[in-house]
């Protein structure tokens, strides 16, 4: 089952299975700007929740219990309830349930809002903590993109092309977990050229870039995307080996480091949200 919502410009499909992500397609301009979930990569843009990346032997413990949690946590593989929906806008709510909790001790309501004006997908994520305790949490997306757009352009032809100039190492990943900066990635530059070699090593993970936006372009024509992801403190790029496409990923969140404690209270990047409090995140695509 998927659910479409759709303006004279974009029509824009999903389903309730992950509250993913399933199409961005340009009407005008005739072209698919999501990756459409190839053997080299059977999803299109899942939502991580509770955790971001890879827990350190999947596992975390709080007050003295562990619990057992793949990478990205559970939510892209959960059945979304469609609580919201008009022509251009849809909200998706997942609601903590005796099956979370066993993975996951929290209460929680997390809604992931899809609305569209003119050429601009918006993509909100509201996280409300309706317990008794402190939610601990961490949220992040993992939307991607098709390239090459057309059939007469190659994956080289395109770059990332950031807001602000950008300086800054990249963290190392070892087996999912982050290990430690190498030497500077991006050296007072506002674009990074887009190679199928930069992911044979796992993503590109950044802390705190300068840009809160940055543009997929190509050297041949003027079709590409804006991204924004404003308030992220982190942010990921990635592509399967070899497969055309890429991921522009914000967190609010991060892998274990291979020295973590286990401790969910000490990771890196957990929000706590207090009693009856509502955190609320999201990025924005404009299709050009």
């Amino acid at each position: 089952m998927t659910v479409s919502i759709e303006n004279n410009f974009l029509r824009v499909t999903s389903k309730p299975q992950g509250a993913e992500l399933t199409s961005i397609f340009h009407k005008q301009h005739n072209l698919e700007y999501l990756w459409q979930a190839g053997i080299a990569w059977m999803k299109h843009a899942p939502v991580l929740f509770p955790i971001v990346g890879e827990l350190k032997n999947k596992r975390y413990f709080y007050n003295g219990n562990e619990y057992k949690m793949e990478r990205h946590g559970f939510a892209r593989n959960m059945v979304f309830m469609i609580h919201e929906q008009s022509d251009e806008y849809i909200t998706y709510r997942l609601v903590a349930d005796e099956n979370t909790q066993q993975a996951y001790p929290f209460l929680f309501t997390f809604d992931i809002k899809y609305s569209i004006d003119k050429e601009t997908l918006a993509v909100d994520y509201i996280i409300h903590n309706p317990d008794k305790k402190d939610l601990l949490f961490s949220v992040g997306a993992h939307p991607a993109f098709k390239i090459p757009l057309t059939d007469h352009e190659a994956y080289d032809d395109y770059y990332l092309e950031f807001e602000k100039e950008e300086t800054s190492d990249r963290w190392l990943l070892q087996n999912g977990l982050i290990d430690k900066p190498g030497v500077s990635f991006l050296n007072k530059t506002k674009t990074l050229p887009l190679q199928k070699k930069l992911f044979y090593d796992d993503a590109l993970v950044f802390k705190n870039l300068a840009s809160s936006d940055t543009s997929i372009r190509n050297k041949n024509n003027a079709h590409g995307l804006h991204f924004k992801f404003e308030g992220f403190p982190y942010f990921g790029i990635w592509a399967a080996k070899d497969a055309e496409f890429v991921c522009l990923e914000p967190w609010h969140g991060i892998a274990d480091s291979v020295n973590s404690d286990e401790q969910l209270e000490n990771k890196e990047g957990m929000i706590r949200l207090a009693t009856d409090k509502t955190f609320n995140c999201g990025y924005s695509i404009r299709c050009f």
